[in-house]
């Protein structure tokens, strides 16, 4: 069985990274891996964008990946909103129907304003739920998307970074572990805390990472945060404190001093971060400590943490249960492998294997990935229907052929016996051309067939172009049974010829009934529209919805009154019913 390629692409606030893997029968192999730096300084930020589409453009020709390759992204904290909250729910279903409200308790916007996700993540021992809610700004998302569709990436899912680390630590350590486990991932401008126990996980995002200390650095040693950034890369280390030689190097002293003042907040808060698992969350007490992060590889941090916390420290191995395709990339990647949580959890993700599964896709990466997923029904609907005309076509060509045949052989018997044959024969003549028209009358939805199909194409691409970005949704639609007048072969001929105003007046009242047929002449639309934002224009969404209706060609006669039932909104409830009656401008046939 070929193994397949699945991408990881780590957005991270001063490097990216992105790491291609195979998944096989016997797990993950990493078989490429790249990074590429961002600007330090935190001046530089508004290019952001640009950097990002750079970088990811270069990683992406450096592992030599095709344009458009799908990757499962993985966003900083920084940008994103993460809340873990504690919900009641005697099962996970109530919990599902508190979290709208719930999100819009710990989202600080509007929920219109953002792309948001959740997750329950566990149940408490006292029966409660907890759920972690993820949101980031609808246009901050979408300029994210431009700038790696710029880059040639199309991004599959889009997650965050403590789910990623999440899902990477359950992947590699799968054993259980007594006590929770404590997974600081030290950043640039963040760190993340994880407390982990079992499938079960609390995270934390403190403001101080590489970064803050670069910036200490820079003040102590009054220079730019770039050479800060130079220094600390080159010379940087945390002070061990108490008595100790200091290193000859003045600089190396300094700086280290620097880096162990900054490391000290960062452990006062990730204590505060531990003691409040214990407390809010009902978590254990930790047993173990692992270190990922850019920042964390400066020398003596696992000496700090274990002198502070007094618990077993280690580097968190990203790739402790993946394999590696190569010697030259064990070599490379030997000594960062706490640095590679984020696109191993990216790439659990893209396989569809891991346990947290947040995943923030602004509106038009959904449109366009849902579209994706229907092409091949749409190419199976169109190529049935073409099988079936064909089948009707060549049918209706085998009855055609064989009523001539008959005819000719009628006219060549009639031909024969002039006298006598023509009044034997004159009935079976008529017989071969009823049977003829017979066909012809069974073969005329045929010829209709194509139209109607595409009617019912039409009729729907026009409801999603009218529909309404936010706020209104679609639950139903019924179509409506009506007659319709046939006109006949010499009535439709006569339309040719004759003005519709001398048509008209042609008919009197002892002329019979033109034939009708059941066809359908109008469709009803239910579905529900919220109250989001609480104002006077809340019910202005159907409105807008119906004025859009009435541009299009497909229906007729569309306002006000097409709408005939609409809830008004008490505020009592999350969405309010409406229905709609439209009158189709072509009828279609059943």
């Amino acid at each position: 069985m070929a193994a397949s390629r699945l991408f990881g692409l780590n957005l991270g606030m001063q490097t990216v990274s992105v790491a291609e893997f195979r998944a096989t029968g016997e797990g993950l192999a990493l078989a490429g891996w790249k990074t590429e730096g961002l600007i330090a300084d935190p001046s530089a930020d508004a290019t952001r964008m640009a950097q990002i589409e750079s970088a990811v453009s270069e990683a992406r020709q450096a592992l030599h990946i095709s344009k458009r390759t799908k990757m499962a992204a993985v966003l900083p904290s920084q940008s994103v909103i993460v809340r873990f909250a504690r919900l009641p729910g005697t099962t996970e279903q109530d919990v599902h129907q508190i979290i709208p409200f719930e999100a819009q308790q710990n989202i600080p916007f509007q929920l219109e304003e953002v792309v948001w996700d959740y997750q329950i993540v566990g149940q408490g021992s006292d029966g409660s739920w907890d759920v972690l809610i993820s949101a980031i700004k609808t246009d901050q998302l979408s300029d994210t998307v431009a700038s790696l569709g710029a880059a040639g990436v199309s991004p599959s899912s889009i997650t965050v970074a403590p789910v990623a680390l999440f899902n990477a630590f359950r992947y590699n350590y799968p054993e259980a572990y007594e006590g929770a486990t404590v997974l600081i991932d030290i950043g640039a401008r963040t760190t993340n805390v994880l407390c982990i126990e079992g499938n079960r996980f609390f995270s934390r995002t403190i403001p101080v990472g590489g970064n803050s200390m670069s910036a200490a650095i820079a003040k102590e040693i009054k220079q730019d945060v770039t050479l800060a950034e130079h220094l600390k890369i080159e010379k940087g280390f945390v002070g061990l404190g108490g008595a100790y030689a200091e290193p000859d190097d003045a600089t190396a002293a300094r700086i280290s001093k620097v880096i162990r003042n900054t490391m000290t907040r960062l452990h006062t808060e990730v204590a505060r971060s531990i003691s409040f698992y214990r407390q809010n969350q009902g978590g254990a007490a930790p047993a173990r400590v692992l270190l990922a992060g850019g920042a964390a590889q400066l020398p003596y941090t696992i000496e700090f943490f274990n002198e502070k916390l007094q618990l077993p420290v280690e580097y968190f191995n990203a790739l402790r249960k993946v394999s590696v395709a190569s010697p030259a990339l064990a070599a490379i990647v030997g000594e960062k492998v706490h640095m590679l949580g984020e696109v191993v959890g990216a790439a659990l993700q893209a396989q569809g294997t891991c346990e947290a599964k947040i995943n923030l896709r602004p509106p038009e990466l959904v449109r366009e990935q849902d579209l994706a997923a229907r092409k091949p029904f749409f190419v199976m609907a169109a190529a049935l229907l073409i099988l079936a005309l064909g089948a009707w076509c060549g049918y209706y060509a085998y009855a055609v052929d064989f009523a001539k045949q008959k005819l000719e052989a009628v006219k060549a018997e009639i031909d024969g016996d002039a006298n006598a044959g023509l009044k034997r024969f004159a009935g079976k003549i008529d017989e071969a051309i009823a049977e003829q028209r017979a066909i012809e009358k069974a073969a005329a939805p045929l010829v209709r067939l194509p139209t109607d199909r595409s009617a019912w194409a039409e009729v729907m691409d026009t409801l999603g172009a009218s529909l309404p970005a936010r706020f209104i949704w679609v639950t139903t639609l019924s179509p409506i049974e009506g007659r319709v007048v046939v006109e006949s072969e010499a009535a439709s001929e006569a339309a040719t010829t004759v003005p519709a105003t001398a048509r008209a007046n042609r008919r009197t009242a002892n002329q019979p009934e033109q034939p009708s047929e059941i066809a359908i002449t109008e469709i009803e639309i239910t579905g529900l529209y919220l109250q989001n934002p609480p104002n006077a224009k809340a019910q202005g969404i159907i409105d807008e919805f119906v004025n859009n209706l009435a541009k299009s060609p497909v229906f007729t006669n569309v306002g006000a009154h097409s709408v005939i039932k609409r809830m008004t909104p008490n505020g009592q409830q999350w969405a309010y019913d409406y229905t709609i009656k439209l009158k189709l401008t072509h009828p279609i046939a059943k």
